[in-house]
C-alpha cells in the first residue's frame, strides 16, 4: 500500500528513517539541535525490542556504538558539532576497524560551543577527519526533510555494504523544520555480516577486529585498503544535483540546507535571462572532484555558497587543478541570520557582471 506523506520536522522524520532501516541499537548523549532523535528513539527503541541507552558522554555513546557495530548489528548515533568534537577518538577507531555505523550530526554554530545557529561550519570536522591518521567519513548531506529520511537509508546501506562509518550532515534549520514527507519502506538489500561480525565463538574460532597490529607494513595495507574503499564507494555511491547546467556561464555550488534557497535564487537568475546553473553535491565525502572538473571545462566562472566563511570552497579549488584557469568566487555567512533569495540572486547578478566583465573578487559576510 502506498503511504501518504505526512508533516514531519527533520529530527524525527531521519529517527523513524532509522526505525524504519532496522536500526538495532541506538546510544546518544543530549545536544541540540538534535535532541529530538533521541527522545523519539528513547521511546521507540524499546517499543521495537532494540536497545536504546542514554550515554554518561559523548565519548561513552560512540565507544557504545563501537562495540554494538562489532557485532554487525545496524548502530547509530547522534549528536552536533563541539559534541561530535569529543567522538574523533572513537571514530577514528571505528574507520580503522571497518565497523559499519551511522553518525547524524545536526550542525549548529561555532567553534567552541557556539549557539543553535543554522550553520555548515562543520564540513572540514567531517569531511577533513578530525580524528588521527589516514581515513574518511564517507558523508552525505540532505536539503530537505524527504532527503533526511532517504540518506539516512543510504547511510544505512553504505555503512554496511562497504563496512565503514557515515555521517548524515544535516544543520539546525533542516532538524527543525516541517515539511510534508514519506518514510517509505527501507529500499535497499540486507547486508550479511556473519563472515567476519564477532557475535561468539561457538563452534568457530575466534575473530579479530582490533587494529593492534604493530606491524609497519601491516599497517601500511590497512590504510591502503581503506583509501581504495573509498575510491569505490565515490564510483558506486556517490549523488549530486545537477540544476540548469547545461549551458550555463555560472555555475552556483552549494549543498545542504542552503542549497534549496541558492536553486530559487538560480531560478530567478534564469527568469531574469542569466545562464546560470547550480550544482549541489549530496555526496560531500569522498568529494566528486571529477564531475567539478567536468562542470567547469564548460562554464566561464564559479560562485561557491555556503554557511561559513568558506569550507567546501577548498575542495571546489582543489577539483580544477589541471582545469584551464576558471574563476571562483564565494559568497558566505558563517552563523546567524538565514540567507535570502534576494540576497543570494543579488551576488549571482554581482558575480555574473563580474565575468562578463573579467573581473573577479569574494565576499564573506
Amino acid at each position: 500500500m502506498k503511504k501518504e506523506k505526512k508533516l514531519l520536522k527533520g529530527n524525527y522524520a531521519i529517527a523513524q528513517a532509522a526505525i524504519e532501516a532496522g536500526c538495532q541499537s541506538y546510544f546518544a548523549y543530549p545536544i541540540t539541535p538534535q535532541s529530538e532523535i533521541a527522545e523519539y528513539m528513547s521511546s521507540a527503541m524499546p517499543e521495537n525490542g532494540r536497545a536504546y541507552v542514554a550515554a554518561e558522554s559523548e565519548v561513552a555513546a560512540i565507544s557504545m556504538v563501537l562495540g554494538a557495530g562489532s557485532t554487525g548489528v545496524k548502530t547509530m548515533t547522534s549528536s552536533s558539532s563541539c559534541a561530535v568534537a569529543l567522538m574523533q577518538e572513537g571514530l577514528s577507531f571505528i574507520a580503522s576497524d571497518e565497523i559499519p555505523c551511522v553518525l547524524v550530526n545536526v550542525m549548529r554554530a561555532g567553534p567552541g560551543l557556539g549557539y543553535i545557529y543554522a550553520s555548515q561550519g562543520d564540513y572540514f570536522q567531517t569531511t577533513k577527519g578530525g580524528g588521527n591518521g589516514d581515513y574518511k567519513i564517507v558523508t552525505y548531506a540532505p536539503s530537505s526533510v524527504q532527503e533526511c529520511i532517504d540518506l539516512t537509508y543510504k547511510c544505512f546501506y553504505v555503512s554496511q555494504k562497504y563496512r565503514t562509518p557515515v555521517c548524515l550532515l544535516a544543520d539546525g534549520m533542516l532538524a527543525q523544520m516541517m515539511e510534508p514527507a514519506i518514510v517509505g519502506e527501507y529500499p535497499y538489500e540486507e547486508i550479511d555480516q556473519t563472515s567476519w561480525a564477532l557475535d561468539g565463538a561457538k563452534n568457530r574460532k575466534p575473530r579479530f577486529i582490533a587494529s593492534l597490529d604493530p606491524d609497519q607494513e601491516s599497517l601500511r595495507k590497512r590504510v591502503v585498503k581503506l583509501f581504495e574503499k573509498y575510491k569505490k564507494i565515490l564510483d558506486e555511491e556517490n549523488m549530486f544535483e545537477k540544476y540548469e547546467i547545461e549551458g550555463a556561464k555560472l555555475v552556483v555550488t552549494a549543498f545542504g540546507s542552503i542549497a534549496r534557497i541558492v536553486k530559487a535564487a538560480v531560478k530567478k537568475a534564469r527568469k531574469n535571462g542569466l545562464n546560470v546553473g547550480l550544482f549541489r553535491p549530496i555526496m560531500l565525502n569522498p568529494f566528486p572532484e571529477k564531475i567539478v572538473a567536468e562542470i567547469a571545462q564548460k562554464v566561464d566562472g564559479i560562485l561557491d555558497i555556503e554557511l561559513n566563511c568558506g569550507q567546501m570552497l577548498q575542495d571546489i579549488k582543489s577539483s580544477l587543478a589541471g582545469v584551464k584557469n576558471i574563476p571562483v568566487e564565494f559568497f558566505g555567512r558563517p552563523a546567524g541570520k538565514m540567507m535570502t533569495v534576494d540576497e543570494i540572486y543579488e551576488q549571482i547578478e554581482h558575480t555574473y557582471k563580474k565575468i562578463v566583465e573579467k573581473k573577479y573578487g569574494t565576499a564573506c559576510i
